[in-house]
C-alpha cells in the first residue's frame, strides 16, 4: 500500500489549496478513504471520510461548508478542496485508508 499526499503549501488566511493523494498497491476503488490532519502539540484529527463509490460518510464540523474530499477511481486518486482557509487549519494532512494506511503527509500552512 503505498498514499503519497501532494498540494501543500503556505496560503494566506481566505484563500484555497487542494490536496491530493495518488493511491498504489491496493484496490483503491474498493475502499473508503479518510482524510485527517494533525496540528503542533495536538493529536491527529479525522477531517474527512469518503466511501468507495464516492459518498461523503463524514465531515468534522470545523471544516463543513469550507472543505470538500472527492476521489476518482479511475485515477486512484483522493482529493480535498479546502476553502476559506484559516489559521487553524494549520496542519500535516494525511490521507487513510480505512483500514489504517496512512501517506507520509503533506503541509499546510495558514499564515499572512
Amino acid at each position: 500500500v503505498q498514499l503519497v499526499e501532494s498540494g501543500g503549501g503556505l496560503v494566506q488566511p481566505g484563500r484555497s489549496f487542494t490536496l491530493s493523494c495518488a493511491a498504489s498497491g491496493f484496490p483503491f476503488s474498493q475502499f473508503g478513504m479518510k482524510w485527517c490532519r494533525q496540528a503542533p502539540g495536538k493529536e491527529r484529527e479525522l477531517v474527512a471520510a469518503i466511501s468507495f463509490a464516492g459518498v461523503i460518510t463524514y465531515y468534522a464540523d470545523s471544516v463543513k461548508g469550507r472543505f470538500t474530499a472527492s476521489r476518482d477511481n479511475a485515477k486512484s486518486t483522493l482529493y480535498l478542496q479546502m476553502n476559506s482557509l484559516v489559521p487553524e487549519d494549520t496542519a500535516v494532512y494525511y490521507c487513510e485508508t480505512t483500514t489504517g494506511n496512512r501517506g507520509q503527509g503533506t503541509q499546510v500552512t495558514v499564515s499572512t
